[in-house]
């Protein structure tokens, strides 16, 4: 029987956290490092390599050889170099393990290997990772535990200082909102609160399939996706797979995954089967946003590890199978004081708590003003199938409230002043051994894509394997924004009461049409919203020059985020990357088409071809109308195959002497996919018709049902 796992034990085992730290640093230099954490002070180099070597030291006790500067390209994944902890040989031939202040502290990756968007050419190789102290260092082990790692989570920047990451920027935000943040605070007579930081809890949806089978299907090896695939008799129609009963071979995959996300520090709590059948979800803790961000990335890695030990495959794709769910992550997001205080907690009574109402009414005006931008922080390819399909947010941006908070909106709007607010009440179930309990003042609302839930906001839009930096990026420094203006007029008012609650009476009125607690799938929201104003995105084409505006430049750069040519570069990265993607999933197809799914259907129509004429010699009189009538059937199907196969090739050629950047992105998008859609329409038919053990590669039914 295998040994259970104690989870106190175990938590954290591979980290160099604060319980480490303070056990092996002096306490001198463990405060010294602490003042840097925790209020940004400036590290010194003595103190880093006291910290170095004591990192060093832990690591090797963990069985590491090795340490790597662990950093987030613009890729949205993690990128790694691998250094020993070795320095030059000595005249005896051995060598002193050694890891120096200057090591931790700075590291240099070569710049002009990952997407910059023209902020690096390509003989300009020299770029720094940066230590980011405020994440801890960790070990990652392989499976037998026979080779570890140490990694020493950065910010990766180039030569000139411009942001070559998803952490940079990030920070930046964090420190943004946080300095906006106190002023606010400050002027409601708060005096203790010294930080403020973003607390973000972000729930990963994925798929699980065999892992033999997934080999099997080169338009998921490709690209992450089927391309082809025609629906099953059954698909997520009953509902029996959400929050069923977790498979036996899920739930040992699952237990694994939680040993070794603990392992690392990753408070992996919630697990449970998704709406999709082969769909899941896995939920952590809160933590400060940007070790929320490194354990997010964390959380997938860990995902795709375990799965290729237990034969599976973790599919991360937004949409890897039309016609049922796709898979996002939802991204919690609140405000928290470094005394524990949620600025996000309305009370019992929130029309009496006027900071809360100010800091809620901030927020509606900036995902109002900035709608656009938030939703471009969510936008990635596979999103583009996801986003406005009745399983996902809708494209467009609004926010649920609930019933409490949007009373208490319509009495400010209407009145100028709340009197009370509603009660939740309690659930009286009728039954007399179940007990009766308090309930919560509103619903949720699991539509909207931006929906407070009692204390936090949920952003729903978020990719499943895109990395949740960006989209806390534009939180972070929008909401800066708004708590700046606030401050700036409360900080000139005379009575600051009245000002205060002309503030938030101003801004719930003019930003009550982001507010929507209705159901968000519905045609009459589409319209309610054009009649609003509000923005419906509906691709990530389409979101992407709001990174270049005026507008979004000036946000950006007051509150020192982004650079001008920080902005723009994001903006070619991604135009870049939505055209790479087409064009490798338009080839992936042709090559699929042509060499796999034509061939077979030829295959099975010269059986039946056969098969028609060696009836016919054995018996004229007998019926071989349903051979006939396939026949038929699958020839026409082939030959209009073969018409959108040589359409397709056509279009795909052409795009390589667009433009780069926007016209290409928008060349694929309007000529590229529609195509891929016309040859993908006849192959899906065809699946239905020919015989299984022809069809060259697993269903859709192989895949999400033999798990």
């Amino acid at each position: 029987m295998a040994e259970k796992t104690n989870i106190s034990k175990i938590f954290g085992e591979n980290v160099f956290n604060d319980t480490v730290m303070q056990e092996r640093l002096p306490k001198k230099i463990y405060r010294e490092l602490k003042l840097t954490i925790q209020e940004g002070k400036e590290l010194d180099l003595a103190v880093a390599d006291v910290v170095a070597h004591e990192m060093k030291e832990w690591a090797i006790e963990q069985g590491a050889t090795h340490y790597s500067h662990w950093f987030q390209p613009l890729t949205g994944a993690t990128a790694e170099k691998h250094d020993a902890f070795l320095s030059a040989p000595k005249t005896d031939g051995k060598v002193l393990m050694e890891f120096s202040g200057k090591e931790l502290v700075k590291g240099e990756p070569d710049a002009s290997s990952f997407p910059s968007g023209g902020l690096r050419a390509t003989f300009e190789a020299r770029g720094y990772t940066a230590w980011d102290c405020t994440s801890p260092a960790f070990v990652k082990k392989d499976a037998d535990g026979s080779r570890a790692i140490l990694y020493i989570p950065t910010a990766f920047c180039s030569y000139k200082g411009e942001a070559l990451d998803q952490k940079t920027p990030l920070l930046r935000s964090m420190e943004a909102v946080s300095k906006q943040a106190l002023r606010l605070l400050r002027l409601f007579g708060n005096e203790t609160s010294h930080r403020v930081t973003p607390s973000v809890g972000a729930e990963q949806e994925y798929f699980l399939v065999d892992r033999e089978k997934y080999l099997k299907r080169k338009d998921l090896v490709f690209t992450g996706r089927t391309l082809f695939g025609a629906m099953p008799p059954k698909g997520q129609e009953l509902d029996d797979h959400y929050f069923g009963v977790i498979r036996e071979r899920i739930a040992d995959f699952m237990e694994d995954v939680n040993r070794e996300l603990w392992k690392l520090g990753v408070s992996a709590k919630t697990q449970h089967n998704e709406v999709a059948p082969g769909q899941h979800e896995l939920a952590p803790i809160y933590a400060e946003c940007n070790v929320a961000v490194d354990h997010n990335q964390l959380v997938m890695e860990t995902l795709k590890k375990v799965a290729y030990q237990h034969g599976l495959q973790c599919l991360l794709h937004e949409k890897p199978f039309a016609g049922v769910n796709g898979s996002g992550k939802h991204n919690n997001w609140s405000l928290t004081t470094d005394d524990g205080i949620n600025l996000l907690d309305p009370g019992r009574t929130p029309h009496e708590n006027i900071q809360f109402l100010l800091i809620l009414t901030c927020i509606l005006k900036a995902v109002d003003n900035h709608a656009a931008l938030l939703r471009e922080s969510a936008a990635d390819v596979g999103n583009d199938h996801r986003l406005g399909a009745s399983e996902a947010p809708p494209a467009i941006i609004s926010v649920y409230l609930g019933e409490q908070l949007e009373d208490v909106l319509s009495q400010l709007i209407s009145t100028g002043e709340a009197t009370h607010s509603l009660k939740g009440g309690h659930l009286h179930t009728g039954v007399r051994t179940l007990p009766d309990f308090a309930k919560d003042a509103t619903d949720r609302n699991r539509t909207s894509p931006f929906a407070f839930t009692g204390n936090k906001f949920e952003f729903r839009m978020v990719g499943s394997r895109d990395s949740i930096a960006a989209p806390n990026v534009v939180l972070n420094t929008i909401v800066a924004q708004a708590f700046s203006e606030a401050s700036e007029y409360l900080e000139q008012a005379k009575d600051f009461d009245l000002a205060v609650h002309d503030l938030i009476k101003k801004y719930a009125s003019d930003h009550q049409r982001i507010v929507f607690n209705g159901n968000g799938y519905s045609e009459e929201w589409v319209e309610e919203a054009r009649r609003r104003g509000l923005p419906n995105i509906k691709t990530m084409v389409d979101s992407i020059p709001v990174l270049t505006e005026e507008k979004t430049i000036e946000l950006f750069e007051k509150f020192g985020v982004f650079t001008r040519a920080e902005l723009q570069s994001r903006a070619e990265i991604q135009y870049e990357t939505y055209a790479k993607a087409i064009n490798i999933e338009s080839r992936a197809m042709i090559d699929i088409a042509s060499k796999h799914i034509i061939p077979s259907v030829l295959q099975y129509t010269t059986a039946l071809a056969t098969s028609i004429n060696q009836i016919r010699e054995a018996c004229g009189e007998a019926n071989i109308s349903v051979q006939i009538e396939l026949l038929k059937e699958c020839s026409s199907l082939l030959a209009a195959t073969k018409a959108a196969l040589r359409k397709l090739m056509e279009v795909t050629d052409a795009s390589q002497g667009k433009k780069e950047g926007r016209t290409r992105a928008v060349y694929f998008q309007d000529v590229v996919v529609p195509a891929m859609g016309d040859l993908r329409q006849p192959v899906d038919k065809l699946e239905m018709l020919v015989a299984k053990d022809m069809w060259p590669m697993p269903s859709y039914g192989d895949l999400l049902f033999e798990v």
